[in-house]
């Protein structure tokens, strides 16, 4: 739980040098051919994906030693990454202390509703659901409108908020100012061709990352009196297992269960804590492929605890009709208070 300044300044260096050359490449092949700055825009949407998680060990005051140390940077690659630091710290934080939690669905997680919820909505309310959580939603069209749109202004938060309000306005003008210093040098046009496959593609890797760490068959989600801290990190939080390249390109973040646990450990100390301690070695692993297939699950069953896609919504709807037959009652939500505002 320490973190390293030697480190950490080392990540910076060996991420931002190597993103700022591929920009330059990026922007000098725009004169011969567009695809070849397509092309090189992958390999530097991977490194934006890294930066983001240092601004992610920021939030967590796990990047460097001072408090204003890490919140100074993060509000900088927050500029950078398009991510509002303030506000998304606050909201990421929700998510920490609620993950799994059935009673708390409402910031900084993905909407996700349980087979009776799903069944006692309208037949418009679950057509939206199913958009929602479509693949191509979730990965293209969510992430680019959270990036563009939402993180300009985010209209759920409270107005007391005044700090998230604050970063979120202050990020907005800063962006101002970067957008017409690059009209007046490289040209406004020039400049979102680079910038922009860069941004939206390490939107929609980073929203896959955080979408199948918590988003599989048998993830972790119980109501209040059920749920607990360390379970539901170490249970509903993956082990991503993915090339040691990959995992360099995303900072360690696939040892997901580990940071739920004890969201202090810095991105560079978390392969150590899975090698050093046998407890660790036990969590869920997904590969690729496996992670893949998770992309359809969508409902949880509370009754057999598990994440399940809609193809599966007829038979467990017989099986709910039947026992509720048997019991003279209709089908509802468990909890319907608790459902998701989104989706009341």
């Amino acid at each position: 739980m320490k973190p390293s300044w030697w480190r950490s300044s080392y990540q910076l260096v060996n991420t931002a040098a190597p993103l700022v050359l591929l920009w330059l490449l990026m922007l000098w092949s725009l004169r011969w051919s567009y695809v070849i700055t397509i092309f090189l825009a992958l390999p530097a949407a991977f490194l934006m994906v890294r930066m983001f998680i240092f601004q992610h060990d920021c939030g967590h005051h796990a990047f460097f030693k001072a408090r204003r140390a890490n919140d100074t940077l993060g509000f900088i690659l927050g500029i950078l990454t398009l991510v509002p630091y303030a506000y998304w710290k606050r909201t990421h934080a929700i998510h920490h202390a609620t993950s799994g939690n059935l009673d708390h669905r409402d910031f900084g997680d993905i909407d996700t509703l349980t087979v009776r919820e799903y069944l006692a909505l309208s037949k418009f309310k679950r057509f939206r659901y199913r958009l929602y959580r479509h693949p191509l939603v979730l990965l293209l069209v969510g992430p680019t409108y959270q990036i563009v749109l939402k993180h300009r202004y985010p209209a759920d938060i409270p107005r007391s908020w005044k700090r998230e309000w604050a970063t979120v306005h202050g990020t907005n003008v800063a962006l101002l100012g970067v957008i017409g210093i690059m009209a007046l040098t490289v040209g406004l046009d020039r400049f979102l061709l680079v910038q922009a496959p860069i941004t939206l593609t390490s939107a929609s890797v980073g929203m896959f990352l955080f979408y199948v760490q918590h988003q599989y068959e048998h993830t972790y989600w119980r109501y209040r009196e059920g749920w607990n801290y360390y379970e539901a990190g170490l249970e509903g939080s993956s082990h991503l297992v993915l090339p040691r390249w990959l995992q360099w390109c995303t900072g360690n973040i696939g040892l997901h269960h580990i940071h739920h646990v004890c969201s202090r450990i810095p991105n560079y100390y978390l392969q150590r804590c899975v090698d050093e301690l046998p407890e660790l070695q036990n969590a869920i692993k997904l590969s690729l492929r496996d992670s893949i297939k998770t992309l359809t699950r969508a409902l949880w069953d509370e009754d057999e605890r598990r994440l399940v896609p809609f193809r599966d919504l007829g038979a467990i709807q017989a099986r709910l009709a039947a026992a509720a037959g048997q019991a003279g009652l209709a089908l509802q939500p468990t909890k319907p208070e608790v459902v998701p505002r989104a989706w009341r």
